[in-house]
């Protein structure tokens, strides 16, 4: 008898782990060489969904993205599988396993198209993928730590994972499963009668009750628990997928609510964080504007810091007094805002805060000296920074 057969080895969580530290370290050790570790910009944000068979992922990805400000084109594991990098291992006589899942999911991280933020669907689904998550957050953290103080710190920026999963229970996994097999065969029907229109994928899940059965709790066991493991590392998000469309992307606005305390660098944050919040900023602009004030914290600290203690002493007792109103005016001769990124700085501070501010520059000629025999007057130029904010001014009932 052999030792194998004898003392098999039994498969542990350890034993996944340390397969995961082996992937991840041959995967990233490949990647730098190929590409040079300062050359390795990924995303700043990721949304990983996650969802049961037939909970919307498909329906609601588009509405994700929209909710975000995120214009790249959502990354979907099972189309990467299909893609010619995969189809040329497959050819090898290779088999796609969780480091070739890796090589090819963090290969594509790096097009510039997902330079700002992501979805992406169907990773991870094992444990091993789940670890290699882990590190390669590790792996950004450091990076980021690594260039902070160089002129590439911009591209380095601090990374925010979202994990989110679509939930429905076994019941409606399945009946909704049987249905888009049905929607699919008329479809499919007509577009063979008509000619016009792509055929698509009639999956023998969506047609039995005990395959989808099967399918339904594959997930469960599976990616479900793997995705729940994450929820005390990253930010976590579940929604009940049962109720109705509306409802359900009402939760998911209410999930990714916008947080500075998640989006911006922890050094950015500290700097603003004595600033009263509004509800809210201009959804449109927000990706911008955070890239901004985090470039201004690492390339300029001292104006932010300068700027930062005129808004606590100098302007928010103003703008407290003000607050029925909505609107204060606060003039100011502080030779910080000679410089025009202070003023740009103190706008972008006051947006993100929530705020509409605004900086009218008004200048004086003010006499300094009187020649007696000439005649002459000699002036200064005096500088005068009208500041205007505007907000949400308190609501009064009347009558």
């Amino acid at each position: 008898m052999t030792q194998s057969q004898s003392n098999p080895t039994v498969w542990t969580p350890d034993l996944e782990i340390k397969d995961a530290q082996l992937i991840f370290n041959r995967v990233w050790g490949g990647l730098q060489k190929e590409m040079g570790r300062e050359n390795l910009h990924f995303p700043r944000e990721l949304i990983l969904l996650g969802g049961a068979p037939g909970s919307g992922k498909g329906t609601n990805t588009a509405f994700i993205c929209e909710v975000r400000g995120i214009s790249a084109p959502p990354i979907v594991i099972s189309e990467l599988l299909d893609s010619p990098d995969a189809q040329k291992i497959k050819s090898a006589g290779g088999m796609v396993g969780d480091e070739e899942v890796l090589r090819l999911l963090l290969s594509e991280l790096l097009k510039p198209e997902f330079r700002d933020s992501v979805v992406l669907d169907g990773f991870p689904r094992t444990t091993v993928q789940v670890e290699c998550l882990k590190l390669f957050y590790d792996q950004m953290i450091l990076l980021r730590r690594e260039f902070s103080n160089t002129p590439k710190a911009h591209y380095f920026r601090q990374p925010t994972f979202h994990i989110m999963v679509l939930f429905v229970d076994e019941a409606e996994s399945i009946k909704r499963q049987l249905k888009r097999g049905q929607e699919t065969l008329i479809r499919n029907v007509e577009i063979r009668h008509s000619g016009i229109g792509e055929l698509e994928e009639e999956r023998n899940t969506d047609f039995d009750p005990e395959l989808a059965r099967n399918r339904y709790r594959t997930f469960k066991e599976k990616t479900y628990d793997a995705l729940v493991s994450l929820k005390q590392i990253f930010h976590y998000h579940f929604i009940n997928a049962q109720a109705s469309i509306e409802v359900v992307q009402q939760n998911i606005i209410h999930e990714l609510e916008y947080q500075s305390s998640l989006e911006l660098d922890p050094r950015t944050y500290d700097s603003l964080r004595h600033i009263p919040l509004a509800d809210e900023i201009v959804q449109n602009a927000r990706q911008e504007l955070v890239n901004r004030l985090d470039g201004y914290q690492v390339e300029h600290p001292q104006i932010v810091q300068e700027v930062v203690e005129f808004i606590q002493v100098k302007m928010m007792p103003t703008i407290k007094r003000y607050a029925v109103s909505g609107r204060a005016m606060i003039n100011t001769e502080k030779p910080i805002f000679n410089n025009s990124l202070a003023i740009a700085i103190l706008i972008d501070i006051f947006s993100e805060r929530g705020f509409r501010a605004s900086v009218d520059i008004h200048r004086q000629e003010v006499p300094e000296r009187f020649d007696l025999v000439t005649g002459k007057i000699e002036t200064r130029t005096k500088r005068v920074y009208r500041i205007m904010v505007l907000f949400n001014g308190s609501k009064i009932r009347r009558g």
